[in-house]
């Protein structure tokens, strides 16, 4: 289901909703006849987005981290649809870039003024007079549509249909347009306000989405007027245009979730949701086990081979390839980073942009590696930072080590040969290179290179000074309650 913000969603785009597809020739068979027709999709993305409380477009806010713009664009490329006229308003440039995904070839149109759907449908007037066997009409604010709804709609039109409007069925369709279809024509679309109490029962909604026949788009577009109180042009109104000179006007089905749009912070939050869950289900049926996969959020390219196991509460962030059998255990937050077969991750830690683990290697609790390469069978087990470093196959990295790679103003590398061992609570000063086989004392502080098969101390020696330390501990108790009194003075 939509669930309770949806009504508020859809109902602000069933007026956008016309559209002729256009798509790349495919084989010569009947099943793909409706492929080989030319196809423009017109993305309505101009709205002010003033719900959305923010400074910038609702379309430009991230759905599993990428813009949903984009994972609008995908869903067309995804149909085979490759010419995309965008139809853009505020924060135009922006809201352009985001969509040049590169799934498809996307030129922006400026709608000048708000006027209703089909005036934005208009405002790519120029694409559409080019001559598309299909018109095909998205929203910007709709993440969660996929490629199948949209091939339906275009195999309708092959079909001999004028206009094919994408509804879905509720259990509640409250304040959604009613689709009113008779022996397998749609009749009419019947706003909530204006339907009757018989027509207040039906279930069937209008999506908003719509395919035209793209010979016949701007002769139906051109006869839509705007004798309503808001004084707008409204793309619904096709249905009956069409139908009184003619034409023949379809509905086909979705699924509601694909429906789902976006006005609201609150309805952002549950795309997402809506999202994470259809990804998280995917991925499980390709072999990815999760424990707790409602606790497991995911990146837009997130990618998971079989036999990943993912424990509960771990955070993807975009560019993470997980290969076969590796292990992310719990509160992990993993972004940018390339973990190999049988790797092991966490729990608590970080891997940041340039992570490489090799096969087997391991990072284990409260470790941080931000752009390092991590050999094969290599372990960084606890409580340490690699960071701007290569560390060989086989080493072992003690606790608490870090690699220091900043001086206030560069970053220098730190190499860490093959079957090395970094004793615990080692800073290792960047530049610098430890050889293979090296060792490197507890505590050290290394600033030179170490040579393959030495042993390195980098520490002061220790001192004993015997029967000192009631001495100190007077003086700090009497500097203790010298703040006391001062503080109690005051």
């Amino acid at each position: 289901m939509i669930g309770r913000f949806a009504p508020v969603a859809i109902c602000c785009r069933k007026r956008i909703g016309d559209g002729h597809e256009k798509m790349r020739p495919k084989k010569n068979t009947k099943e793909n006849k409706s492929m080989e027709r030319t196809c423009l999709a017109i993305i309505l993305a101009a709205g002010e987005s003033t719900r959305m409380k923010s400074a910038m477009s609702k379309v430009l806010h991230p759905v599993a981290g990428r813009p949903m713009i984009a994972h609008v664009v995908d869903a067309l490329a995804s149909a085979s649809i490759s010419d995309v006229a965008l139809v853009v308003g505020r924060d135009a440039d922006t809201v352009a870039a985001a969509a040049n995904t590169g799934a498809a070839t996307v030129t922006a149109f400026l709608q000048q003024e708000r006027l209703g759907t089909a005036h934005a449908v208009l405002a790519a007037r120029a694409a559409i007079e080019k001559g598309y066997d299909d018109i095909l009409v998205v929203f910007g604010d709709t993440p969660l549509i996929t490629a199948a709804p949209l091939r339906t709609a275009r195999k309708s039109l092959a079909e001999g249909n004028d206009v094919v409007v994408i509804g879905f069925e509720t259990a509640d369709p409250t304040g959604y347009g009613r689709l009113i279809v008779e022996n397998g024509e749609l009749l009419a679309i019947r706003e909530h306000k204006d339907a009757s109490e018989e027509e207040r029962r039906i279930t069937y909604c209008n999506g908003g989405l719509m395919a035209i026949d793209g010979r016949k788009a701007l002769e139906f577009l051109d006869r839509i007027g705007n004798a309503n109180a808001k004084g707008e042009y409204y793309l619904t109104d096709l249905v009956e245009i069409v139908r009184s000179r003619g034409g023949r006007t379809v509905a086909v089905e979705a699924p509601e979730e694909e429906l789902t749009g976006c006005n609201t912070r609150a309805e952002l939050a549950y795309i997402e949701r809506l999202w994470q869950q259809r990804r998280r289900h995917e991925l499980m049926l390709a072999g990815v086990s999760m424990i707790a996969p409602e606790t497991v959020f995911l990146a837009w390219d997130t990618e998971l081979a079989q036999d990943v196991l993912v424990e509960p509460n771990v955070v993807f962030g975009p560019g993470v390839r997980v290969e076969n059998g590796a292990v992310i255990h719990a509160f992990s937050h993993v972004e940018g980073a390339h973990i190999r077969a049988g790797a092991t991750v966490g729990p608590f830690a970080r891997l940041r942009p340039g992570a490489d683990l090799g096969p087997k290697a391991k990072v284990g609790n409260f470790c941080e590696v931000k752009k390092a390469e991590i050999g094969a069978g290599a372990k960084i087990n606890h409580l340490t930072y690699i960071g701007d470093a290569s560390v060989g196959a086989g080493s072992n990295i003690g606790a608490g080590t870090i690699t220091c790679n900043y001086d206030g103003v560069n970053k220098h590398v730190t190499r860490i040969g093959e079957n090395t061992f970094i004793g615990s609570n080692s800073s290792l000063v960047a530049p610098v290179t430890i050889g293979d086989g090296a060792l490197v004392a507890s505590g050290s502080v290394i600033t030179e290179d170490v040579p393959a098969d030495a042993v390195a101390f980098g520490r002061a020696r220790q001192e004993i000074k015997p029967g000192r330390a009631p001495v100190l501990r007077e003086r700090y108790e009497a500097e203790k309650a010298a703040r006391k009194r001062a503080k109690a003075a005051e």
